[in-house]
């Protein structure tokens, strides 16, 4: 089972995950977008934030990163006990698992693509707020993770296709002006010379 969450602390309103347990985050882990994000402290759940198109994990609102904060350390057995808690996270593409780790344990790849933030006491409002908008579901996240990659690969030939025809465009404006005026190029400035100027050759 997997948590949906919504966040309208940004505009437009911003999706969080988090797997039910350690089960659910080894699916998640396993069939992450690379345009989601990873936050976790110690054992705790895994929560994940579905960024909008062209949106970057590095410049988040602190407050789209305090909802996810708050759902990490709520959902802590030790952390919900302690008054504050480090919390990091990265890119999904970042993280790193190996055969030898624990059921939703996970690593990085680059050090330097994960980032920290403290997260101070339990906010009962901030959880209130997403616990209303909680739902619970089980998604196919294979298929998901595969019908979004099919979109992607769609838009991108779409773009490719709309700047090619836009070149040829443009390719086609060139040369309708130059069959309007043909002797246009065989003009400079620089090399036109008045009758008196010949006369003083």
């Amino acid at each position: 089972m997997v948590y949906y969450f919504t966040s309208a602390v940004v505009d437009p309103p911003a999706k969080i995950y988090m797997g039910k347990d350690k089960e659910e985050n080894e699916e998640l882990i396993k069939y992450g977008w690379e345009e989601d994000f990873h936050v976790h402290p110690h054992s705790s759940a895994h929560v994940y934030l579905r960024l909008q198109d062209k949106q970057s994990w590095e410049n988040l609102s602190a407050e789209l990163l305090n909802d996810c904060g708050q759902l990490v350390k709520d959902n802590s057995k030790d952390g919900r006990k302690e008054k504050s808690v480090t919390v990091v996270y990265t890119p999904w593409s970042n993280l790193m698992k190996t055969s030898r780790m624990e059921t939703g344990e996970v690593s990085f790849h680059n050090q330097k693509l994960v980032k920290k933030m403290i997260v101070d006491q339990k906010d009962n409002k901030v959880i209130k707020r997403l616990e209303k908008t909680k739902i619970e579901s089980y998604p196919d996240l294979n298929n998901e993770k595969l019908t979004w990659e099919k979109e992607k690969r769609r838009l991108e030939r779409e773009a490719k296709n709309a700047k090619k025809k836009e070149e040829l465009r443009l390719e086609w404006e060139r040369k309708e002006l130059a069959n309007k005026n043909p002797y246009e190029s065989l003009f400079n400035d620089a090399d036109m010379r008045s009758n008196y100027q010949n006369a003083k050759d």
